[in-house]
C-alpha cells in the first residue's frame, strides 16, 4: 500500500454531524485487549496531529498557511472524537490506565522487534522496562481498591510483574536527551517507530498529568503523579530521537503518512468489524490530509514528496499487536541499566558522585512513604503478596520475591 498512490476525497468531505462523530462504545467486558490498545494508541496519534499542528500554527507568519492548517486540524479533531467515544462511560479511568500500560509494554515490545537501528531498539527497551514496573503498580493498586479485574484487561497477552522499579527511574534531565537521528540516512520504518513512540508517551504523559489531581484516592494520586513524571523522561527521550532539522512542512507530510500507516495496520490487524470500518473510514481521510500536505510542500518549499521518501512511499512492514512474553522477559535481564546522556550503562559501573544518585536521592526522598512503592507494601500487607500474573518464575532473582518490594535494583549500586 501506497498512500500516496491513493486517489485523495476533499478534506472537507470529513466534516459531518454530531450523530457520525459519536459512536457506539466497546463493551469493555467483551472487547479484546488489543482492540482497546488500538483505540488508545489511534487517541494519542490524533492527539499529536492536533498540537503539531497548532505548534507549526503559533510559529508560522502566513495566514494561508494558517488556514490549511485549520482546516486539516478540524478533521483531525473529528477523528479524535469519533475514537474518544469508543471508550464506554463505565470503563473507569484505572481501567483506563491498564490499557494505556499494557499498550506501553506491547507496543514498544513489537516496535523494538521490527527495529533495524541498534540505537533506537535500545531506547525502546531501556524505556519498555519501566513501563512494564508502572502496569504492575497500576495492578496492584486496581486490586487494593477492587475497581477492576487486570488479568481480563490485559488477557492472556501481557504478564504483570516487576521491571525496573519506579522508584529507580528518576534520573537527570540531562541523561534522558538522545541522538538525532538522520531521516534521509535511516529506514522509512524507524522515522514512523519515532513518530509512533513519541506520539504514544505524550498521550500517556498528558492524561496521568491531568487525571493525577483528580483522583479520588491519595495513594492513586501519588502514583499517577509519581509516573507522569517517568513519562515525561520517556517523552524527552523518544522526542530527542526525531530528526530536529526537518522543517515544520517536512514533518507535516511525515506525521500525516505516519497517521496512514497506523489506520491501515489498525484496519489490517483490527478483529472487530465494527471498529475495522472505522479505522478504513480514518484511513481515507488521511490520505486526504497526506495529499494535502504534500501540495503545502511543493508549493512553499519547492519539494516533492519523493523526497523524503525516496524509497518510493509504499508502507514498510505493519504494525501488528502480538504477544511478546518472551521478549520482554529478555529485556529485563537490562533492568540494572542506567542511561548516562546518549549512552546507557550499568549502574555498577558509575563514579559514586554520579549526578544520578543525587537526584533520585532528592526526588524519592524518604523511599517509605514513596507512592508507587507504597502501593505494593500494601497489597502485601492485605493479601500476604503482591499481584501478578506470571507464566514462570520472574527471570530476576532479585525481583521474584512476592512478600518484600524491592526498592534498590537499578537504584543502588551493586544491589
Amino acid at each position: 500500500m501506497n498512500p500516496f498512490e491513493e486517489k485523495p476525497q476533499k478534506v472537507e468531505k470529513s466534516f459531518t454531524g454530531w450523530k457520525n462523530v459519536f459512536v457506539r462504545p466497546y463493551d469493555k467486558n467483551t472487547v479484546d485487549p488489543y482492540t482497546r490498545l488500538r483505540v488508545i494508541l489511534m487517541n494519542g496519534t490524533e492527539f499529536e496531529s492536533v498540537r503539531m499542528g497548532h505548534a507549526f500554527a503559533r510559529e508560522c507568519t502566513n495566514n494561508d498557511v494558517r488556514r490549511e492548517l485549520a482546516l486539516i486540524r478540524r478533521s483531525e479533531q473529528l477523528q479524535q472524537k469519533r475514537i474518544a467515544s469508543l471508550k464506554p462511560m463505565d470503563e473507569n479511568v484505572l481501567e483506563h490506565t491498564i490499557g494505556y500500560e499494557q499498550l506501553a509494554v506491547d507496543l514498544t515490545a513489537n516496535l523494538a522487534l521490527s527495529e533495524k537501528n541498534d540505537y533506537v531498539r535500545r531506547q525502546l527497551n531501556f524505556a519498555l522496562l519501566e513501563d512494564f514496573d508502572h502496569l504492575y503498580r497500576y495492578a496492584d493498586l486496581m486490586e487494593l481498591e477492587k475497581s477492576g479485574d487486570p488479568a481480563r484487561l490485559v488477557g492472556d497477552y501481557t504478564e504483570i510483574m516487576p521491571g525496573r522499579p519506579t522508584v529507580a527511574e528518576y534520573r537527570h534531565p540531562y541523561d534522558d536527551v538522545k541522538f538525532n537521528i538522520n531521516n534521509y540516512l535511516n529506514e522509512p520504518l524507524t522515522r514512523l517507530h519515532i513518530n509512533i513512540i513519541t506520539a504514544a508517551e505524550q498521550q500517556t504523559m498528558n492524561y496521568y498529568m491531568n487525571v493525577g489531581n483528580l483522583y479520588t484516592g491519595e495513594l492513586g494520586r501519588k502514583l499517577y503523579n509519581e509516573i507522569a513524571m517517568i513519562e515525561e523522561q520517556h517523552v524527552t527521550g523518544y522526542e530527542s530521537l526525531k530528526d530536529s532539522s526537518c522543517t515544520p512542512f517536512e514533518n507535516l507530510v511525515m506525521n500525516e503518512y505516519t497517521e496512514c500507516y497506523l489506520y491501515y495496520s489498525c484496519y489490517e490487524d483490527e478483529t472487530d468489524a465494527r471498529i475495522k470500518n472505522i479505522w478504513e473510514q480514518h484511513f481515507t481521510e488521511e490520505v486526504a490530509h497526506l495529499h494535502r500536505a504534500a501540495e503545502l510542500l511543493k508549493k512553499y518549499e519547492g519539494k516533492v514528496w519523493q523526497q523524503l521518501f525516496p524509497e518510493g512511499g509504499e508502507f514498510p512492514e505493519l504494525l501488528r499487536f502480538r504477544s511478546q512474553k518472551d521478549y520482554v522477559r529478555e529485556v529485563l535481564k537490562s533492568v540494572r541499566l542506567t542511561a548516562v546522556e546518549e549512552g546507557f550503562r550499568e549502574l555498577a559501573a558509575l563514579p559514586d558522585n554520579f549526578r544520578y544518585f543525587n537526584y533520585n536521592k532528592a526526588i524519592n526522598g524518604n523511599i517509605a512513604s514513596v507512592g508507587t512503592h507504597s502501593v505494593i507494601n500494601r497489597a502485601i500487607s492485605e493479601f500476604g503478596k503482591d499481584y501478578r500474573i506470571e507464566d514462570a518464575a520472574h527471570p530476576i532473582a532479585a525481583l521474584a520475591g512476592r512478600t518484600k518490594d524491592n526498592t534498590d535494583v537499578g537504584r543502588v549500586k551493586d544491589a
